[in-house]
């Protein structure tokens, strides 16, 4: 599916979302943003997807926001406008994507700059072909970070390298992601796409309802103490020992087979 800056397209439950600006390196305006944001929704609510790849088209990620359109505006409106809205798309989109019910992948095929690179932080995994860079980027348009990426980096990366790439705004390229931990893998431009989309259909074999419990486990630890937390995994947990995918999962290891889970 196609729908102008967005295409859309699903897969043995891999559901592929793939910013679709390539004359702007996907920069981001306000339909974009719009889309995207019901897009990521979408997958969140559908049984039918396992997991989501974001990406984009073209030679880019997301060069983050479309400053060429941005710049147009009355920078007075703007400012009204942030005060009425306190969390903007980039925070909506930072949002929608911690707590979407599916895993997340950041597919990062090019530049990821700014609110772009943000978006790859809130992502569950984040794989890197060899010839892309992200960069902060904000400090050089005199901004500062928004889309999470104040929140997302430093538990990422820690505070001393995430202090360094936001307050320089400099470029790291793929071998220097990996090494630092911001990337799962760097994978070889002409193999990329390929890998991203095996690793997501191994993803998308297994348990959903126990993936879903898994992934609000882990956001909801950035900010707990240990003992809500261990309550919250019994809680989960009981639920799990409830489903037909663990009955699958017990009666597979015995038959010494691979598990067939359908999301009951």
């Amino acid at each position: 599916m196609v729908m102008g800056v967005l295409q859309i397209t699903t897969e043995n439950g891999v559901r592929v979302i793939k910013l679709n600006r390539p004359e702007r390196l996907n920069a981001i305006n306000d339909e974009l943003s719009s889309k995207l944001e019901l897009a990521i929704e979408d997958a969140s609510k559908d049984d039918e997807v396992r997991v989501i790849i974001l990406t984009g088209s073209g030679k880019g990620f997301s060069s983050g926001l479309d400053l060429s359109e941005f710049s147009k505006r009355d920078p007075a409106t703007m400012t009204r406008a942030m005060k009425v809205d306190n969390l903007g798309w980039v925070g909506r989109l930072a949002l929608g994507i911690v707590h979407n019910d599916k895993p997340v992948i950041a597919a990062i095929n090019g530049i990821a700059a700014g609110a772009g690179f943000a978006l790859t932080l809130g992502c569950d995994f984040r794989f890197m072909s060899e010839s892309a860079r992200v960069t902060a980027g904000y400090i050089r348009r005199g901004l500062n970070p928004d889309a999470g990426m104040t929140y997302f980096l430093p538990r990422l990366i820690g505070p001393t390298k995430a202090n360094e790439l936001i307050l320089t705004g400099r470029d790291v390229y793929a071998e220097e992601a990996e090494r630092i931990g911001l990337v799962n893998a760097v994978y070889p431009d002409e193999e990329f796409h390929g890998r991203v989309m095996d690793f997501a259909k191994g993803i998308a074999e297994g348990p959903p309802i126990a993936m879903t419990f898994s992934k609000r486990l882990l956001a909801a630890s950035q900010d707990s103490n240990l003992e809500t937390l261990l309550k919250q995994e019994l809680s989960s947990i009981r639920v799990c020992f409830g489903t037909e995918d663990v009955k699958e999962g017990i009666k597979a290891f015995a038959e010494k087979r691979k598990p067939i889970f359908k999301g009951r």
